[in-house]
């Protein structure tokens, strides 16, 4: 086995009415929580990397330790580029290895963002890498990519098609309701997905993968645990997983999860270093936080994704 394209994992998902989760790594403990849940699940994966994930972590370093996860679980794993802004680093990314790029033009004019996204769909396809392209604009902060409430945009249902035609990208992103980061509603409200602009994208591009980013749901008991031990996250609500779940039965083969890994680790590590001040062994701390998102992981696959089995 090998780091293998999104495909066939899409095209079964999308046969099989679930999704495929596109968790977010940085480092070596995030990386084995999420692929030895994969395994114990059975479930394909991708791991994505932004790019300051991949500046944090070492290129090299982060190929390499994809690959030793593929040899150590024998699934199928896809290595994808989230949020690629030029042509110059998703082609790094594939002269890299990854085996997928996302260009992310949808914050330009709809003919820039088409001319872009079918130069990199063009070398991707040249050297045997799929490419995730985006229309409408997600709020929130992701790493470099920050969007105000009031400049994120719905996808258009009417221009899919033509751009899907123009550029030949493999998958597309859309924006109906998700949101980046961990605040991403207003307390007190009930987040609701957009099912009415799914449901017309995918009957204008029917049998095609749809994305969703910004789709963590930042699980209280970490919230309460940062919060706990020195921290201050008032108001922290994500996306519901009933709603994923859905979205995951209609056209979206790919879910996109990050803050939540990150809530995991952040929450578990400051428990353990609060009750045991005086420790300074790396992996005391690091060995339950991978533990817990390995746990939530294996939730997002079967209770959310429903993948499991499926690898």
């Amino acid at each position: 086995m090998s780091i293998v394209t999104s495909q066939e994992m899409f095209a079964k998902a999308y046969a099989g009415g679930y999704a495929i989760g596109a968790f977010n790594v940085n480092n070596m403990e995030i990386i084995q929580g999420i692929t030895e849940a994969a395994k114990e699940c059975n479930a394909p994966v991708i791991l994505q990397v932004s790019s300051g994930a991949r500046k944090y972590a070492n290129r090299t370093y982060l190929v390499k330790l994809v690959e030793a996860a593929v040899i150590e679980t024998g699934l199928p794993i896809c290595l994808h580029l989230d949020h690629g802004d030029s042509f110059e680093l998703c082609k790094a990314c594939v002269d890299d290895g990854f085996s997928s790029v996302m260009i992310d033009a949808s914050s330009k004019p709809f003919e820039e963002n088409v001319a872009l996204t079918r130069q990199v769909v063009e070398y991707a396809h040249a050297h045997g890498a799929v490419v995730e392209a985006e229309l409408g604009t997600l709020a929130g902060i992701e790493d470099d990519v920050k969007v105000k409430a009031e400049d994120s945009s719905y996808t258009r249902p009417e221009d899919v098609q033509e751009f899907v035609e123009r550029t030949g990208c493999d998958s597309l992103a859309i924006a109906i309701g998700t949101s980046h980061g961990a605040y991403k509603f207003k307390p007190g409200t009930k987040p609701q997905l957009r099912f009415d602009i799914l449901e017309e994208v995918s009957e204008r591009l029917p049998g095609f993968p749809i994305v969703l980013h910004g789709s963590s749901s930042v699980p209280q008991e970490y919230v309460q645990m940062i919060n706990a031990f020195g921290g201050d996250m008032p108001g922290a609500i994500g996306v519901p997983e009933d709603q994923l779940r859905q979205a995951a039965r209609l056209a979206v083969c790919k879910i996109n999860i990050d803050s939540d890994l990150r809530l995991a680790m952040t929450g578990t590590i400051r428990k353990y270093l609060a009750e045991h001040p005086a420790e300074f062994d790396p992996r005391k701390y690091l060995g339950p936080a991978r533990e817990n998102i390995k746990q939530l992981v294996k939730h997002k696959i079967v209770d959310v994704l429903g993948c499991d089995g499926k690898a």
